[in-house]
């Protein structure tokens, strides 16, 4: 590779912007110099990127193709320094975890919090992936593991999961919604409601302890929305669209837009942490044990 990384940023603005001038600006560098930084990338590849009119810039097709292979460089760059700079200052290990949105909450960064002071050498990297997309991530060896939300009914070979922790499931109500006064809600009074729900295909253990709970009940939910992720289900609530069955840890995102009212029989779901068959060795077993802990000291103070 013979064009510079100064010329692939220059690039990449201009393709971003649309304009030499916002470009230049973007970099807090004058434009003639920018125009010659363009030129001679297109020079030492032997291809015109930029298509330029006297009142607009474009893309030709090769820059196009240019731009989608070079515009994460400048991200992956910083990336590897920031990990130089942290291997400079002890921190050698990276912890690569995925998690689910329903399990998002205080006491888990909380629990990070504690987990990076007894081990400020670790890296601690997370991803939000639907649950299947983490176990395949977690097989495949690109995660270490992740916070996966309910064990999944056929649980995938080499993959093992711990418990870490367990909360109520409550229904999301809309503003306004005739339910909404009531101190709890018994699931057979849900029967002719419209349900919004977490896809089975992102998350099947989670979708299919809901159907089991309203089957329970007598019903069959009649699910109008799906989404991969349970926040954008909680929002879908909170705009009229249905109700739905989510874990308490998300009602504190959405205590002004949608009621959370708790379900007679206080019906819960585990939490378990995935990792691969016997990986579950430091340092993830000091994360699971404060990650336990914190756990405890909640139901504690609950009861």
């Amino acid at each position: 590779m013979d064009y510079s990384i100064r010329e692939i940023e220059c690039f990449i603005a201009v393709a971003e912007e649309l304009s030499f001038t916002r470009a230049a600006r973007r970099l807090h560098l004058a434009q003639p110099p920018l125009s010659r930084h363009i030129r001679s990338l297109e020079e030492k590849i032997g291809a015109t990127l930029v298509s330029r009119e006297p009142r607009r810039i474009s893309l030709t097709a090769a820059g196009s193709l240019f731009y989608e292979e070079t515009r994460h460089v400048p991200r992956q760059l910083a990336r590897a320094g920031e990990a130089a700079r942290r291997c400079a200052r002890g921190e050698t290990a990276r912890l690569r975890l995925g998690f689910v949105s329903a399990v998002m909450n205080d006491e888990l960064a909380e629990s990070f919090r504690r987990y990076r002071e007894l081990h400020p050498e670790v890296q601690v990297m997370l991803q939000d992936l639907p649950p299947n997309d983490q176990l395949k991530a977690i097989g495949d060896g690109h995660l270490d593991g992740g916070f996966v939300g309910v064990i999944p009914p056929v649980r995938p070979a080499g993959i093992q999961f711990v418990g870490w922790h367990q909360e109520p499931l409550v229904c999301f109500l809309p503003l306004g919604h005739r339910l909404a006064g009531s101190r709890s809600i018994s699931l057979s009074s849900l029967a002719d409601e419209s349900f919004v729900a977490v896809s089975h295909g992102s998350a099947p253990a989670f979708a299919a302890q809901v159907q089991g709970l309203c089957k329970t009940a007598g019903f069959r939910p009649r699910i109008i929305l799906e989404s991969p992720r349970a926040q954008a289900v909680a929002l879908m609530v909170a705009a009229g669209s249905g109700i739905a069955l989510l874990p308490l840890a998300l009602a504190q995102f959405m205590q002004k837009s949608v009621h959370a009212i708790p379900l007679k029989g206080s019906p819960k779901i585990t939490h378990v942490f995935a990792c691969q068959q016997g990986k579950l060795q430091a340092p993830l077993t000091d994360l699971m044990r404060i990650l336990r802990a914190h756990s405890l000291k909640k139901s504690r103070c609950e009861a």
